[in-house]
């Protein structure tokens, strides 16, 4: 795989040239030729490294919405506020994925090479999720709040229309990455999280089907629940071989470099979003399961709640590594950042639900602790974005270590944001290239 190289490239003055008829500004020619070419060769260059991982900051900031929009804690006069919050955070989440759809599209037209060498790549090829489930975050926030910021008529149109196209891709890129694995050598280093993206994805486009149910008619209802049960069946199921994979990786060799440490908490993904999609479903195809509901009611409770406590495991173990990986040094900035914020909201928003379920106000209370951890973590990251985007940081890809694409016979370039590689710590066990 080619790294990709950015560099700063500044404009040339222009002249200017007195005339006898009157004064006048007059670029040099050459001047003028080199500016102009200098300022299309740098947003060309940007445009040709757009990082997949974009969408995350779209799927994070949505989770945020969604969760503050169920207003933690029940509380009576935070109800408004709750609304509001939810609603500015919706609408930039709107915006942001709208114009990242335009750069998407716009790469692969331009740099083809250059968008498919990603797909292929092991840490990098999976991020390519994320933008079908922006597209899904999107659809659930319309469904949810659009009642009060869209006409009437254009509610149903775009959720169908973002769920059509978000559930078709998250299937295809899923499937593609998978053959990929299965084509090619990959190195069982370069196994990581990001590997439950595409997993994670699936699991949550029944969110945005089950909004459509009592929308159409009664035979479009019972395909959209079955393709709803069919699609968490692809998505939990990924998810179980993938993290089995990933628990080996950890076990049996070397930590992954600290730029992949956002990863971990990925596992937290499927199993909050995978929780709010049971729950979902079983309310929302009620009326189709006739005297069976409330059966199907409890069952899914059940099974959401042992899922929900898994990922209490999942959580307390993504927190340890993360405090370890602290103890060693600063993590290196990357859009991979993005991935502490989207589970520990779906996880936040599935503690909320299944707290209402069981109405424990034991378990809504743990849910605003959760809260506030997910609204710290996005504080942090956005800020640090932010901040890339000033200096540029996060247009480059700069540090690679050895490994193996999938589809790849040859090492492949992996891409590790920030400075060097860390040296080991006398006695502990030393972490891998991100590769």
């Amino acid at each position: 795989m080619r790294l990709i190289r950015h560099h700063q490239l500044t404009s040339a003055p222009l002249s200017t040239a007195s005339g006898a008829a009157g004064r006048h500004l007059q670029p040099a020619p050459a001047d003028a030729r080199d500016a102009a070419d200098a300022d299309a060769g740098f947003r060309s260059s940007r445009l040709r490294g757009l990082h997949p991982g974009w969408f995350g900051g779209v799927m994070g900031t949505g989770i945020l919405a969604i969760a503050a929009y169920q207003n933690p804690g029940g509380s009576a006069a935070l109800l408004g506020t709750a609304h509001a919050v939810g609603k500015i955070l919706g609408v930039f989440t709107t915006v942001l994925a709208a114009a990242l759809v335009v750069a998407y599209i716009a790469r692969w037209v331009a740099h083809f090479d250059a968008a498919l060498a990603d797909l292929h790549h092991p840490v990098i090829g999976p991020l390519y999720g994320l933008f079908p489930g922006g597209l899904i975050i999107v659809a659930v926030l319309v469904a949810t709040m659009g009642r009060s910021l869209l006409p009437a008529g254009a509610i149903v149109p775009t959720v169908a229309t973002l769920t059509i196209v978000g559930g078709v891709l998250a299937f295809a890129i899923a499937a593609t990455f998978t053959y990929l694995l299965f084509t090619g050598e990959t190195d069982a280093q370069a196994v990581n999280g990001g590997w439950l993206i595409p997993p994670v994805v699936n699991i949550i486009v029944p969110m945005g089907l089950v909004s459509l149910l009592s929308q159409v008619g009664p035979s479009i209802d019972r395909l959209l629940m079955a393709l709803s049960y069919a699609y968490f069946g692809i998505g939990f199921f990924l998810f179980i071989l993938v993290i089995s994979m990933v628990h080996d990786r950890l076990v049996l060799h070397p930590l992954p470099h600290a730029s992949l440490a956002p990863s971990l908490w990925i596992f937290l993904g499927p199993i909050g979003a995978g929780s709010l999609a049971l729950l979902a479903m079983a309310k929302a195809g009620a009326p189709l399961f006739g005297p069976a509901a409330p059966a199907v009611n409890v069952l899914t409770l059940l099974v959401a709640s042992a899922l929900w406590g898994f990922g209490l495991w999942a959580l307390t173990a993504a927190a340890l590594m993360l405090v370890r990986y602290l103890r060693e040094g600063p993590l290196p900035y990357g859009l991979g950042w993005w991935g502490f914020t989207f589970p520990i909201g779906a996880y936040t928003v599935a503690t909320l639900s299944i707290a209402r379920a069981w109405q424990s106000g034991w378990l809504e209370g743990f849910a605003v602790v959760l809260f506030v951890a997910l609204a710290a973590f996005w504080v942090v990251v956005a800020a640090r974005t932010l901040w890339a985007v000033f200096t540029g940081e996060v247009w480059r890809r700069e540090e690679h270590a050895p490994g193996r694409a999938p589809g790849q016979t040859a090492p492949a370039t992996a891409i590790i944001p920030g400075g060097p590689l860390p040296n080991p710590v006398p006695g502990t066990r030393t972490h891998a290239p991100a590769a």
